[in-house]
């Protein structure tokens, strides 16, 4: 029976992936078990199921060719879930009717599971005439909030809730107000935002010339480039979106532009997808196929991975056939083209073993050779599968071989293609794995470098109690194992010491290869200029990357680790953070506090129109540092219809206050309940819910201590001020555990504690 390498790994298995029964008894007793379901599913589609099967099981085994989590979680299991992670929705016509019957699609899709990505460029502008009905358009970004509304009461598979991308081109006369709206941190929280930048745009920008803001033929502005461009970098820079894709690099690039053109991609913005496109996903798992590793001979093994390869472009082929699909129209886009989206996990682990700096020219060099053995071997495993099995059905070899992609293959992958044709049109991707990579030994994400060597986590044992675990990243323990304790070398880099040009440069490396596009992250440290800041994202322009994410610690998204500047170990292992800023209200506690004696506080009447009674929040504060912050909520009212649901809500907010850190999401959340049956106008105001109402009590309490700086505002201050009694990295709040083990990777914030993560 294998032994997984971490207990994390086993914890993520068993709350993730292993198949159980609906009451919760297990189904898989073993992992070996979920690889056999897997393999067994996905070999059913074949002449010979049993040979198919007994392959396909010797990939997933040992963990060297991982599947998306949808695919492990679903695959063989006879639910009614889509094995497809995410989807580009159809094009939202400029309609009332037509809106509305795209956002019934939306549900549809994340009922089953399925993130989305929208582009909401083909709405006409706010202030728009609307002919008939003498009236002034909304805008798209009012049918976004709708959207996001939507997207809250949609539970995904696996109980958790959908992830959302929205586009809009960079000359909708829109887009100003697109590019700031995530500045109101209650605003749009199910989606990523990403400003599609067009190669005009961004010779406009660099000749510092004017730019026409336009819809339907009309333009509406005329602003300078340069001006627009700073206001997308000023707000990433603030608020850390929106991100940046280079769209008609993107279509010029893609191997099926003679067929579809590109306006959106997938939450995480690896899979640039048509109107009803899927992602299809999975990973090698580089740092399994490391021979001798940390030796002077150390090498990935080539044959290895060719065939590795091999076997997981058929798997994934196979999965279009054996996944069911939301909609009909997504079913048919997906067995026209037979798109997947073929990655790597462990990369900076496999660096680390031949001794490569990732960052590094030397790393940037073998990342592209890896990168191009594996795309290689992709495009040969599809032609001998059409050969076999035939061509994707919109396959037409002039115009195939003609995208730019394929300019850059050899000739016997073009000769090969021409002659036979081929069966996924495309085939290379890299998603983000944050929580497969967990699954599998906590190897490093996906492109990404090694987030931190070991922390420690504290994990919930059956009896109530508490006890710690040290989570160590794969390539480090094998070096602990083979070393024992000693420093480890100078090559042994993490996200937090990489200068983001290192991390440009990596993203350029492997895209050359890569003919969809890469999720990833590009960590600046707080203090980076904005100019330098602004010079990241030109970097990627000018490098060839089809888009650019990055994240930097701020007020709004809270730092995600600190690291000691000071510390005698490694660059990030056994992280601690404390660090002091001006205004330390905000405290991350391993443990709740304990209530004191005394606490000082407010009283607030609620009257509700629906309702006959008044109802009366009372919250208590409490004193830390000098400054208050909310420390417990009382509900009450004589209606005995609410009794349940308030003393629900009491124990709930009031167990999440006494954990401490940023807890103003309650006041977001809150405020985002609409009831079905409508709201209320209160005080001039419209209510969408009785819980909004509560939320709105709730904010205006924090505002009056000080906790917040106004309504629908963020923290006063770094949400990271202050780590209280742990050794931990620490991050926001998992809105799954509740632990503060969130970090942001390939673009998704992912938790450490629970493998919760809002894109995979």
């Amino acid at each position: 029976m294998t032994r997984f390498a971490a207990p994390i790994s086993e914890q993520i298995w068993d709350m993730k992936y292993r198949f159980k029964q609906a009451d919760g008894t297990p189904i898989d007793q073993t992992v070996e078990d979920t690889w056999r379901r897997i393999a067994r599913d996905l070999a059913k589609v074949e002449q010979d199921p049993e040979l198919w099967e007994d392959r396909f099981y010797a990939a997933l085994e040992d963990f060297k060719y991982l599947p998306a989590g949808r695919i492990t979680a679903g695959a063989g299991t006879a639910r009614q879930v889509t094995l497809f992670n995410c989807f580009v929705m159809g094009t939202i016509p400029d309609s009332m009717g037509g809106i509305f019957d795209m956002l019934k699609e939306a549900a549809l899709t994340m009922q089953q599971g399925g993130g989305i990505g929208y582009d909401f460029s083909t709405i006409r502008p706010k202030g728009a005439a609307v002919t008939g009905v003498a009236a002034d358009a909304s805008g798209p970004l009012s049918f976004m909030d709708v959207w996001d509304a939507m997207c809250r009461t949609i539970m995904s598979a696996g109980s958790r809730r959908g992830a959302m991308m929205a586009t809009m081109r960079c000359d909708h006369p829109d887009i100003e107000d697109f590019i700031t709206a995530k500045s109101d941190p209650a605003r749009l929280r199910m989606f990523n935002v990403s400003v599609l930048v067009t190669d005009a745009f961004m010779e406009a920008v660099k000749a510092d010339g004017s730019w026409e803001l336009q819809f339907d033929g009309k333009v509406y502005h005329t602003v300078q480039a340069r001006d627009l461009w700073n206001k997308i970098m000023q707000s990433t820079y603030d608020y850390a979106e929106p991100g940046v894709i280079f769209i008609d690099r993107i279509n010029t690039a893609n191997n099926l532009n003679y067929v579809e053109t590109i306006a959106a991609t997938n939450p995480c913005g690896e899979q640039p997808l048509p109107p009803y496109g899927a992602c299809l996903l999975g990973s090698i798992n580089l740092a399994r196929l490391v021979s001798d590793p940390f030796e002077t001979d150390a090498e990935l093994d080539q044959t290895a991975l060719q065939e590795l390869v091999a076997t997981a472009i058929r798997m994934m082929d196979n999965v279009v056939d054996a996944s069911k699909f939301p909609l009909p129209e997504q079913a048919a886009e997906a067995q026209a083209k037979r798109r997947i989206g073929l990655g790597v996990t462990g990369l900076a682990d496999a660096l680390l073993m031949l001794g490569l700096r990732y960052g590094s020219d030397e790393a940037a060099r073998q990342t592209e050779r890896w990168l191009h053995a594996i795309a290689r071997a992709a495009y040969l495993a599809s032609v001998d599968l059409a050969r076999e099995k035939g061509a994707f059905p919109l396959f037409d070899a002039e115009g195939y071989l003609a995208s730019g992609s394929m300019m850059a293959m050899d000739a016997e992958v073009r000769d090969a293609i021409r002659e036979h044709g081929i069966r996924n049109a495309l085939l290379t991707s890299i998603a983000p794995t944050g929580t497969i990579s967990l699954y599998a030994g906590n190897v490093s994400s996906g492109i990404e470098p090694v987030f931190a060597y070991a922390y420690t986590r504290k994990v919930l044992q059956k009896d109530g109690s508490r006890t710690e675990e040290e989570v160590v990243d794969y390539a480090v323990q094998l070096w602990r194992d083979k070393f024992g304790d000693i420093d480890l070398p100078e090559h042994f880099v993490n996200a937090q010491t990489l200068a983001p040009s290192a991390h440009v440069k990596m993203q350029a490396a492997a895209q050359k290869w890569i003919d969809s596009s890469i999720s990833k992250t590009i960590n600046c440290p707080e203090d980076i200029s904005f100019e330098d800041f602004k010079d990241v994202y030109m970097q990627a322009w000018d490098q060839g990357c089809k888009g650019c994410t990055t994240y930097r610690p701020n007020d709004v998204t809270g730092s995600v680790l600190t690291v000691s500047e000071n510390a005698d170990t490694a660059p990030g292992e056994n992280a601690v953070a404390p660090h002091s800023v001006d205004g330390g209200e905000v405290v991350y506690m391993s443990e709740p506090l304990d209530r004191p004696q005394a606490l000082e506080g407010s009283t607030y009447k609620l009257k509700w129109p629906d309702s006959e009674h008044a109802i009366y929040l009372t919250i208590n504060d409490i004193v830390i540092g000098g400054r208050r912050r909310p420390f417990e909520v009382f509900i009450n009212s004589k209606n005995m219809e609410h009794y349940a649901w308030t003393l629900a809500l009491t124990r709930m907010i009031s167990a999440v206050f006494r954990r401490g850190g940023d807890v103003s999401f309650v006041v977001e959340e809150l405020k985002a309940v609409f009831d079905p049956r409508g709201g209320a106008w209160v005080q001039g105001k419209y209510i969408p819910s009785i819980l909004a109402a509560i939320g709105g009590v709730i904010e205006r309490h924090m505002v009056s201590i000080g906790f917040l700086e106004g309504e629908g505002m963020g923290l006063k201050s770094d949400p990271q001020a202050q780590v209280v009694n742990t050794d931990a990295p620490r991050g926001p709040a998992c809105p799954s555990c509740g632990q503060y083990d969130m970090q942001m990777v390939e673009g998704c914030m992912t938790c450490r504690n629970c493998g919760h993560s809002k894109c995979q």
